[in-house]
């Protein structure tokens, strides 16, 4: 299953064990699911994840994103029309449009408002979870 993730679903899942954000993370370094990304999605994830406020190791972070660079799914979106309320979410709805992927998974759905997200599954990492085992057993 390929998906698109929010920068605070990974963050998440890296300082927050045993969450269902963690619990993505591990179907992520597992192969169970691939990410969709862009370049600027990509930028983000290794930005925000070297903060130090995060104290995420390094080599930690060097991993998990040559992993997305090796097992995910990189995708050339053109930008839409629709603007979300916040800029800087903007890329994850380009990339699932442009991939024709029906779930972005985030920590914050009411920025993907439904008259501008339409056909894409805006779920949380515990409502994702659900989606994942109803969609692939």
């Amino acid at each position: 299953m390929i998906v698109v993730v929010d920068t605070n679903v990974i963050i998440s899942g890296l300082i927050k064990s045993f969450s269902d954000a963690s619990k993505i993370i591990n179907l992520i370094l597992s192969g169970k699911i691939r990410l969709a990304y862009d370049a600027r999605i990509l930028t983000e994830y290794e930005e925000v994840l070297k903060r130090k406020k995060f104290n995420i190791n390094f080599k930690h972070i060097e991993s998990i994103i040559s992993q997305i660079k090796e097992d995910g799914v990189y995708v050339s979106p053109t930008p839409l029309k629709e603007l979300l309320p916040d800029k800087d979410d903007q890329p994850l709805l380009e990339v699932a449009y442009a991939s024709k992927i029906d779930v972005i998974i985030t920590g914050n759905k009411k920025h993907f408002p439904y008259k501008v997200c339409k056909n894409i599954h805006i779920l949380s990492p515990s409502e994702f979870l659900n989606y994942f085992i109803l969609n692939t057993y």
